[in-house]
């Protein structure tokens, strides 16, 4: 377990919109998350965008979140992580339904999202969540500096 998180016992779950206070907090978790994090400036320029960014709390501790792009009547799932501390704990359902929640109330009618080809374990939990491969990206994410990797495009009605 990191020095930022703290086991939780019966956590008092809610989703709150990123700010920039909370913005470093989400840095450290893509850090630990991923080979090839987003920016600040990602981050930043998703703010400015207008998307939907919701974070997972427990407490104070911030458990994941998701980054949503809305489109004419569908949202494209940008990035959905949970804190590696947290993983396998369910936390990334949560993220799912909230998505989907607030997806349906803005008029959405389907999901998409890209995933890279390796992630199975994430391909997993969104078949589980009704999503159906629908294509690929070749050489979409970033693998080295001088490899790229595909992505599986994948979709779900609402």
């Amino acid at each position: 377990m990191s020095a930022y998180a703290q086991p939780l016992c019966n956590p008092q779950a809610r989703l709150e919109a990123l700010s920039l206070a909370r913005l470093d907090a989400v840095l450290e978790v893509e850090k630990q998350a991923y080979s090839h994090p987003w920016t600040r400036g990602n981050f930043t320029d998703a703010m400015a965008s207008g998307n939907q960014i919701q974070l997972l709390l427990g407490g104070e501790q911030l458990l994941g979140y998701f980054v949503a792009m809305l489109g004419v009547e569908e949202a494209h799932l940008l990035n959905l992580t949970v804190a590696p501390d947290f993983q396998r704990q369910g936390w990334a359902q949560v993220l799912l339904d909230a998505l989907a929640l607030w997806a349906r109330g803005q008029g959405a009618q389907w999901l998409w999202l890209e995933v890279r080809a390796s992630n199975r374990r994430a391909r997993q939990i969104y078949e589980a969540n009704g999503f159906q491969r629908v294509g690929e990206r070749k050489r979409y994410y970033p693998l080295s500096a001088t490899e790229r990797e595909d992505a599986i495009v994948m979709s779900r009605p609402l």
